[in-house]
């Protein structure tokens, strides 16, 4: 576990944002903001899709960046759109992160105290998909 740093904080108030922005609680039950850093400082953020399935925000943020061509990931987070609480992110995320991130960070709370954690710790036993 590492500890927060600016960047992270900078990270957890940029998916604030971004919920601000298409947060619109009249039409959805459930939206979530996140914020992914990647390892030069570059910040890219995502909102979740609606959908039979969906596709969540740490999905559409980890989208737009390997469409601008990122491939180095440091640290992702997701929040919750009307609590603003940070987010443990869904197994298919987990996944994913470890697919695409896999020596990155996730920030959660837990007990309400914010933590860094390993990706490689939040799904000890993926499923291994070369990339």
């Amino acid at each position: 576990m590492a500890k927060l740093n600016e960047l992270d904080y900078l990270l957890i108030e940029e998916a604030k944002k971004i919920i601000g922005k298409n947060y619109d609680k009249d039409n959805f039950k459930h939206t979530v903001g996140a914020a992914l850093l990647t390892n030069d400082g570059k910040i890219y953020t995502g909102v979740n899709v609606y959908s039979l399935f969906g596709a969540c925000a740490e999905m559409i943020a980890l989208g737009k960046a390997i469409s601008d061509g990122e491939r180095n990931f440091s640290t992702i987070v997701a929040v919750d759109g009307e609590s603003k609480k940070i987010m443990f992110p869904c197994g298919n995320c987990r996944q994913l992160f470890n697919d695409y991130m896999s020596n990155g960070y996730v920030i959660i709370e837990e007990n309400h105290h914010l933590k860094k954690i390993e990706i490689k710790k939040l799904i000890p036993f993926p499923y291994q998909v070369k990339i």
